[in-house]
């Protein structure tokens, strides 16, 4: 991953905040969802927004998906995301004869060509962290703080369509 801080700035264009630079507060929220169930619900909207918005850590075959999986969340909300993953979770069993179901996602814009967006209006080194966590006011507020991201990463990668 490139995300070295060039003058104080993150590969996403963002400032550095006061945990670092936004793979610091990546890997602090990986970390504190593994203690607490409500706070990782958002696990595929943290992880698809952080992806899309440094992708030199990504692999790009799955870009597409992931900018797909934001519009879905943006679109139908967590618990319908949450519904597709388990679905898809299920279908990848070794017991299952199903394969990997793209059509839920299948029907949303495709991750636009010409990118990456040079800057995000929100952005993870934007988050706000007290007293040890980014749930210190509630899991409904951090989980609207998260869906922020996603649409300003949806939002940026669209815009290079508009370009």
């Amino acid at each position: 991953m490139s995300e070295s801080p060039v003058g104080g700035r993150c590969d996403c264009g963002a400032v550095a905040g006061p945990l670092g630079v936004c793979m610091d507060y990546y890997h602090a929220i990986l970390s504190e969802e593994q203690a607490d169930p409500q706070m990782y619900r958002w696990h595929a909207p943290v992880v698809c927004a952080y992806l899309l918005q440094h992708p030199s850590g990504a692999h790009e075959k799955y870009l597409d998906g992931q900018f797909r999986q934001l519009q879905l969340y943006l679109d139908k909300g967590l618990d319908a995301l949450l519904r597709v993953a388990a679905r898809q979770v299920a279908r990848n069993s070794h017991r299952a004869r199903a394969g990997y179901d793209m059509s839920p996602p299948a029907a949303y814009e495709p991750l636009p060509t010409g990118g990456p967006p040079g800057h995000f209006r929100a952005s993870f080194g934007g988050l706000p962290f007290r007293d040890g966590s980014f749930v210190f006011d509630g899991h409904q507020a951090y989980g609207r703080r998260i869906e922020l991201i996603a649409e300003a990463t949806v939002e940026s990668w669209r815009s290079i369509q508009a370009s």
